[in-house]
C-alpha cells in the first residue's frame, strides 16, 4: 500500500534531496514525499520543497511553552496530513514520546556515525566527525535507525561504512560519510519501510524478502 512521507528538517535538506531524487527514480514505488516540515523559517530545504511541489509547514519550537506542546503540534501535524513515516533528516529540535507512541516503528532517523559509536546526547552535526577524528578511527559512516525516547538508541535498520582518511578535517569527513553513506542507505531504507519489509523484534531490525 503506498505510504504518505513527511521528512523533518532544519537546514539546508541535502538528505531531502537523495529522498525526493530516489523518489523521482521510482525507488518507493507508489510511495510519497508529501509533506516537509522545518523547525525554523528560511532554511534551504523548504526551498527544496517548494521546487519539487512537496507541501511543507514551519513549527518553531519558540512558538510553544515546552516540549511537550511542540510535540503535540508535531504529532497532529502529521496526523492531519495522514502521514505513515516520518523521516528525520538533519532534525535538530527535541521532541517527547507523544510522536513516538503515535508512529511505533515509524520514525526513522539518519546519524552521521557507526551507531553505537559517537551518538547520543550532544553528538550532532560536525560533532560527531570531531569526536572519530579525535579518537583516531580508521572506519566511521552512517546509521538509520529506528526513532524511541532514547537519543540514537533506537533499532538498526541499516549501516554503512566509509574510510577515514589521513589528514581528514571534520568538514571532509563529513561530505564524503554524506555522499557514500547517508545518501545512500537512508532512501534505501525508506524503500523497505515502504514495502513493509521491516520487521522489528527485541530491538533488532529484521529485512524480509
Amino acid at each position: 500500500m503506498a505510504k504518505k512521507i513527511a521528512v523533518l528538517v532544519s537546514g539546508g535538506g541535502t538528505n531531502l534531496q537523495a529522498l525526493i531524487d530516489a523518489e523521482k527514480t521510482g525507488m518507493f514505488g507508489e510511495s510519497k514525499i508529501t509533506l516537509v516540515i522545518a523547525s525554523k523559517p528560511g532554511v534551504y530545504a523548504l526551498e527544496r520543497a517548494s521546487q519539487n511541489g512537496i507541501a511543507s509547514a514551519v513549527l518553531c519550537r519558540k512558538d510553544y511553552a515546552d516540549i511537550a506542546a511542540y510535540s503535540k503540534a508535531l504529532t497532529d501535524t502529521l496526523k492531519e496530513n495522514g502521514i505513515d513515516l516520518v523521516v528525520l533528516a538533519g532534525f535538530l529540535t527535541i521532541i517527547d514520546e507523544q510522536v513516538y507512541e503515535a508512529y511505533p516503528n515509524a520514525i526513522i532517523n539518519i546519524h552521521p556515525a557507526l551507531i553505537p559509536s559517537f551518538c547520543g546526547k550532544g553528538y550532532y552535526g560536525l560533532h560527531v566527525h570531531e569526536a572519530a577524528l579525535a579518537k583516531g578511527v580508521k572506519v566511521s559512516g552512517a546509521t538509520v535507525h529506528f526513532v524511541t525516547p532514547e537519543c540514537d538508541a533506537g533499532p538498526i535498520i541499516l549501516q554503512k561504512a566509509v574510510e577515514v582518511k589521513q589528514g581528514d578535517t571534520p568538514e571532509a569527513l563529513q561530505q564524503r560519510i554524506m555522499e557514500e553513506a547517508e545518501w545512500n542507505i537512508l532512501p534505501e531504507a525508506v524503500k523497505l519501510f515502504c514495502e513493509d519489509r521491516l520487521t522489528v523484534k527485541n530491538n533488532i531490525v529484521y529485512i524480509g524478502e
